[in-house]
């Protein structure tokens, strides 16, 4: 059990903290919904009702989107481009790897496997992307259109809310801060350390030494 912990530790703190971080929000949101919902002179909703309701999966899915994009675009833009001195790149002087492709027999046996396996990873997380935007879409609108129904307004189908202002606006305030966050762990990993992360490079490593 020992082992179990030192060889998982990583992925056990990590599924942790993010129940805790949803427990968090579940208890923080249902409270400001419910809040808003006397402002409007409506009844509160119990918990079931609100972890439903398109107000809790819009800002759920919205913000599982936005880390599966920026973490898609992340595996995919680094096996083509190159920052030099940071930990997060690959050296442009010498950017091929040991063991990055598959024997040959493998390769010429099961050709399109053999490409799906090689880039698997990229397309999953692209694949996840795609499915959490197509929740929050669909979520936000429901969220929209029950804020319509309370104030009298017109509700949308899920066509026509694809051109809604509100869907992008959630969507891009949250994929510009991946982004930054991203570009300043490349940039910042050049000239920074963290003694023993793989996400640094060693603590002796001059800031012209690309990849961890």
């Amino acid at each position: 059990m020992k082992t179990f912990f030192r060889d998982n530790g990583l992925t056990i703190a990590l599924v942790a903290l993010f129940l805790f971080s949803a427990l968090g929000m579940i208890w923080s949101g249902h409270s400001a919904y419910n809040e808003e919902l006397q402002h409007h002179g409506l009844p509160a909703i119990g918990l079931l009702a609100y972890l439903t309701s398109g107000d809790f999966l819009s800002a759920l899915f919205e913000n599982w989107e936005s880390e599966f994009l920026q973490m898609s675009a992340y595996v995919i833009l680094t096996a083509m481009l190159f920052q030099r001195g940071s930990a997060e790149s690959r050296d442009p002087d010498d950017p091929d790897r040991p063991d990055d492709e598959l024997p040959a027999a493998t390769r010429k046996r099961n050709p399109v496997l053999s490409w799906l396996y090689s880039y698997s990873l990229g397309i999953a997380l692209a694949v996840l992307f795609a499915i959490s935007f197509a929740l929050h879409w669909w979520a936000s609108l429901a969220a929209a259109n029950a804020e319509a129904l309370r104030h009298g307004g017109e509700v949308q189908s899920l066509a026509s809310y694809l051109l809604d202002s509100n869907l992008w606006f959630e969507s891009f305030q949250n994929w510009q801060s991946e982004f930054m966050s991203t570009a300043v762990l490349v940039v910042l990993s050049v000239f920074l350390r963290h003694k023993s992360s793989p996400e640094s490079k060693p603590a002796g490593a001059t800031n012209a030494e690309t990849g961890a």
